[in-house]
Parts: C-alpha cells; structure tokens; sequence
C-alpha cells in the first residue's frame, strides 16, 4: 500500500490519552513492562505505512513528563473536554493542521493493534473522497453480537467500492428476521477525519440519535457525513482490565 506522495495531505495520528480511567485508573501510565503502556501505543501505530507523523494528545502534566526521553510527540490539552473528539479538535490546532491534512484518531488503550488496520482506513478513506472513516470487521470467534458495548454498523458499496456507514447502534443490525445468514459487522473506535470536519463536528450540538444510543458517530451520521469503512477482520485487544493489563504484560515476555 503506497505512501501518500509529498504533494498530498499531512496524515497524521493523534491518541488521546487521559489520566482518569473508570475500570483502570491511570492505565495510559502503567509501565510492568518498563514503558508507559501509551508508549507501547505509540510504537505499534509509527509501524502503518500510511502516517507522517503520530502524536499523543494527554489531559495532564503527569504524562508529559513521563513520556519524556521515549522519543514521543506530545501536546497538552484541556482537561475538561466533552468528548474525545474535542479533544482531537484542540489537538489538530494545537499542531497548526491544514483543514485538509487528514487526521487518524487511534485509542490509547489498544498496544496491540495490527497497524495494518490503520493503512486499510486511510487508504479506504482517501479513495472515497469523503471527510471521516473508520474501520469495521466480521464478527470473530468469542465475540457476543447482542452485547451492547460491542457496537454494531451496517454499510452500503460506493461505485467505487469503498464502503460507506448507514447506520451504527448497540443493538445488533441488521435483524436476520428470515435467518437468511446475515453477516454482522463489528465496529472499531479508529477514525480518519479531515482537519476541517473536525472543527465543523465540535460545534454542532449533541443529536437526537447520538443521545439516544450514546454513540458520537451518530452525530455525524446525523448531519449528513459519508463515513468510508475498511472491512477487515481483526480481534479487539484493548485494555480495559486489571486484567487485560496482566495477560498483555505476560505476551511482552514471550
């Protein structure tokens, strides 16, 4: 997969990183590896082939400095932001992005991520010509399609064979009523904007949609935005646990 020429768009990878955690508090810093784990982030998404430049966007002091002397950019945003998209908004200005440099949101809790997955939503993004994608697989063995927190989307194929998002819930979609062997895709929390649609998406207020199944996607759904999908299958490793934490720090060892 080519890397965008010098004439083309910045791409560059932002991940939020915030101090708070509800299920593991301060897990961004967790370091039983000898690194911060948001470190760890960092060094699987410079390995996509599709990137200028990958940035850490943190809420507190206490990160920036333990990032120094890991070779990590960094910028410090506001603490109090809404939403991981405001922050990512603040980050891109921070940085002095061009309205159409291209931004890829990657969570800072996902070490394991195959970076190849992040090539597939750029490149799906930048053929289809349209300001946001994500990224989506076929359900995978141990996955539980009529878990809420595992979020579902269903998609159309553009004429020129990108996929664009229709709708996305916690419910599972689309309903099988005949049983005709539908098959039923996962959604992964990766995006790639345009700088400009960043700015335009902060300001528009909370949908009814997005209020309602409490998915900030919606919101773009909601105001009219075609959203590319990469259809690749993947298995989600993030950590959210004790012990995710544990089971991560023990593959490192092997």
């Amino acid at each position: 997969m080519p890397h965008p020429s010098t004439s083309s768009p910045a791409v560059v990878a932002i991940i939020p990183a915030r101090l708070s955690s509800t299920r593991l508090p301060r897990k961004v810093l967790l370091n039983e590896t000898g690194k911060p784990m948001i470190v760890h982030v960092v060094e699987t998404v410079r390995r996509s082939t599709m990137l200028d430049r990958v940035v850490v966007a943190c809420d507190a002091q206490e990160i920036v400095d333990a990032l120094a002397g890991h070779d990590v950019e960094v910028v410090l945003t506001d603490p109090d932001h809404p939403n991981g998209t405001s922050r990512l908004s603040q980050a891109a200005g921070l940085l002095g992005l061009a309205a159409d440099d291209i931004v890829v949101n990657v969570q800072g809790d996902e070490p394991e991520l195959d970076p190849t997955l992040i090539d597939h939503a750029v490149d799906a993004f930048v053929r289809s010509g349209v300001e946001m994608g994500t990224l989506a697989s076929p359900m995978q063995p141990g996955d539980q399609p009529e878990d809420p927190n595992l979020v579902k989307l269903v998609t159309r194929q553009g004429d020129d064979g990108v996929h664009r998002a229709i709708y996305f819930s916690r419910s599972r979609i689309p309903h099988d009523r005949d049983a005709k062997g539908v098959v039923c895709l996962k959604h992964a929390g990766l995006y790639v904007y345009r700088r400009a649609l960043l700015d335009r998406f902060v300001s528009w207020p909370i949908s009814t949609l997005e209020s309602i199944e409490q998915l900030e996607q919606l919101r773009a759904v909601e105001a009219g935005v075609e959203i590319s999908v990469a259809i690749r299958p993947f298995v989600h490793k993030g950590i959210d646990t004790p012990e995710d934490y544990r089971g991560f720090v023990e593959r490192q060892k092997q």
